[in-house]
């Protein structure tokens, strides 16, 4: 059964041209920081408990009260609220009918529930959409780690004829022929907009967005409250998941190393494609390295509840089949043919049922949305907000069968 793909337009009266809100008022950017930020000399600074504890080489690998890698903050309100605008607008695709949220929606963990995301034209992409929670923390971006800034990452889906398929001279053409982006922009960006005939440029445009998705931090869950010293935040199961987690024998802390569970590594781990796909080379083009044919960055585990399914290409529709993955024996669904470099780490732990449950239990105490941004409930373009809905969420695999 193939997927049934919908598009679905929210309508916005929006007055857009005179720059206008739905009451006949000019959006007006807010001059507040997001939460768990502080405004500091007119810019926004990320406030975490985590800032009071050592760094993972002092603390050890899994520990509870480890201090997080460095981050990107600094952007004021106003830029950070601009990035929300245009993070929610398809007008930043060619044909307005894909925004960055249509791939990394707020009530999917930031991810779209797709195996393989989808772009304009109903474009099928040969991987999924991973989740921008905490990005602020990474220092590479796409599943092969191809990108090393924001900035850098945003390029790929902005301008890539299969996602949202604009150009830079397209997408400065239109924000620089609305004259409510131009009021906006005038507001994150004063310094640059003295003079009348000002335009609006792409650097503006990629700082912004990254101001606004810096902001989405995830660091306040049950495993939180728990890693902070509070006993009651986790059940017994919950905590008996969380030491096989730390455990030498399931090792996966070594690889999803707290307090990001990333250790923001490429691993080649040999996890199989969805029937009919073609095996992805991975990290092994854009590094032109053989020994990492097959190797992807390992994910955040933060909210990995809601980012179902799993996987580069969403081979995996559950929680429970992607953990079961770990324990079927090192390299054991590696394709007829290949000869791939395992990541040392993976190997025969041989967890039994209950133990893997145990696991599941655990992972879902990742989950935090305290800090999901509200979109917005107009748009300086008069478009309407996309969403993106699978109706028959069960088939991962874009028409393709299922196999074990």
């Amino acid at each position: 059964m193939k997927h049934l793909l919908q598009l679905i337009f929210i309508p916005l009266l929006l007055g857009a041209a005179a720059g206008a809100g739905a009451a006949g008022e000019p959006i007006v950017l807010n001059d507040d920081c997001p939460p768990g930020f502080e405004l500091t000399a007119g810019h926004c600074e990320l406030r975490s408990l985590y800032q009071m504890y050592p760094s993972l080489q002092d603390a050890g690998v899994g520990g509870l009260k480890t201090g997080l890698p460095q981050w990107r903050d600094g952007f004021t309100p106003q830029q950070t609220d601009l990035g929300r605008y245009l993070f929610f607008d398809p007008v930043l695709s060619r044909d307005g009918t894909v925004s960055c949220a249509t791939c990394h929606a707020p009530d999917k963990g930031f991810s779209d529930g797709l195996g393989r995301s989808v772009g304009i034209n109903g474009s099928v992409l040969p991987r999924s959409a991973p989740t921008l929670w905490n990005v602020a923390f990474l220092n590479s971006f796409f599943w092969d780690g191809r990108a090393t800034s924001l900035e850098g990452q945003m390029l790929g889906p902005l301008f890539d004829k299969h996602e949202m398929g604009s150009d830079p001279q397209l997408l400065l053409e239109t924000l620089n022929g609305l004259p409510a982006y131009r009021q906006l922009f005038a507001q994150a960006y004063p310094e640059d907009f003295v003079a009348a005939d000002a335009q609006i440029r792409l650097d503006q445009v990629y700082a912004a967005i990254a101001a606004f998705q810096v902001t989405l931090i995830s660091l306040n869950s049950r495993y939180d409250q728990y890693a902070h010293g509070y006993a009651d935040a986790l059940t017994e199961p919950e905590i008996e998941g969380l030491n096989i987690f730390r455990s030498f024998v399931a090792r996966c802390a070594e690889c999803h190393t707290p307090p990001l569970f990333t250790n923001q590594q490429i691993a080649v781990l040999g996890t199989p494609e969805p029937v009919g796909m073609p095996f992805d080379p991975g990290a092994e083009v854009p590094l032109n390295e053989p020994t990492q044919r097959g190797g992807f960055k390992v994910p955040t585990l933060r909210n990995i509840e809601l980012t179902a399914p799993y996987m580069h290409s969403g081979r995996f529709a559950t929680l429970r089949e992607a953990v079961a993955f770990y324990t079927g024996g090192r390299g054991h669904a590696v394709p007829e043919g290949e000869e791939l470099k395992i990541h040392w780490h993976i190997w025969e732990p041989n967890l039994t049922d209950e133990e893997l449950d145990r696991l599941v239990d655990f992972l879902k105490t990742l989950t935090d949305e305290s800090f999901k941004p509200e979109p917005p409930r107009q748009l300086p373009s008069g478009l309407g907000l996309v969403h993106f809905e699978v109706a028959d969420a069960g088939d991962i695999n874009n028409g393709e069968e299922d196999h074990e």
